[in-house]
């Protein structure tokens, strides 16, 4: 599957805001948004006229990146929104969350989404006592996720979980830091996804 492989940091720049792809490091004086809060490439500098559709575009492109999907991917998670009950938008941010590499992320056992992909990729976490390797898996209510046995002495996992000591876990998960299990109590709500989206602008871009 296609995937980006070249600096995440001019991602951020592009949409003018942090969007925490690399995990502590964004914390830091070193974030690149902070050094550089311009776009980047030859114009970052010049005035841009924002049209309606530039604006959804840049929503829709921000989602995207932040939760780390491809376009194809992302268009699939739109469909299935409306076709779920509730708020479109609303389902659509619902449905990212539910993902295990998010969740893996939000849960507090990986510093960025990036590093949560790739624990969940090379076979370090199951979930209900299966092994499971696909980081858009989705996940319900009363899933329990957690580092397989085999895995608990890798090193970056160990690092993750004592990060995680400090870090604030949203209360539609519960985490057991000494065993390094998570689990999924209830879908969260839109006020506790704290995601800097205007997931209606996505609607609007998808409905033309």
């Amino acid at each position: 599957m296609a995937r980006r492989t070249g600096p995440v940091c001019v991602l951020c720049r592009r949409e003018r805001q942090k969007l925490y792809l690399k995990g502590t490091r964004c914390e830091t004086p070193k974030c690149a948004i902070e050094r550089r809060p311009y776009p980047p490439g030859e114009h970052g500098r010049g005035r841009i006229k924002e049209s309606e559709y530039m604006l959804q575009l840049r929503e829709k492109q921000k989602a995207r990146r932040i939760y780390g999907v491809l376009e194809k991917q992302f268009r699939r998670y739109y469909q299935e929104a409306t076709r779920a009950k509730g708020i479109t938008g609303t389902r659509l941010l619902q449905l990212l969350e539910m993902r295990l590499d998010n969740v893996v992320y939000r849960g507090g056992l990986a510093m960025s989404r990036d590093q949560a992909r790739q624990f969940v990729n090379h076979g370090h976490f199951q979930v209900n006592g299966k092994k499971v390797n696909i980081p858009s898996y989705h996940l319900k209510p009363g899933d329990v996720v957690e580092v397989r046995q085999k895995s608990r002495t890798v090193g970056r996992i160990v690092e993750s979980a004592a990060f995680a000591a400090g870090r604030q876990i949203p209360e539609w998960l519960s985490l057991e830091p000494g065993e390094l299990r998570i689990t999924v109590l209830r879908e969260p709500e839109r006020d506790i996804i704290d995601v800097p989206v205007q997931e209606q602008m996505i609607v609007e871009l998808y409905s033309k």
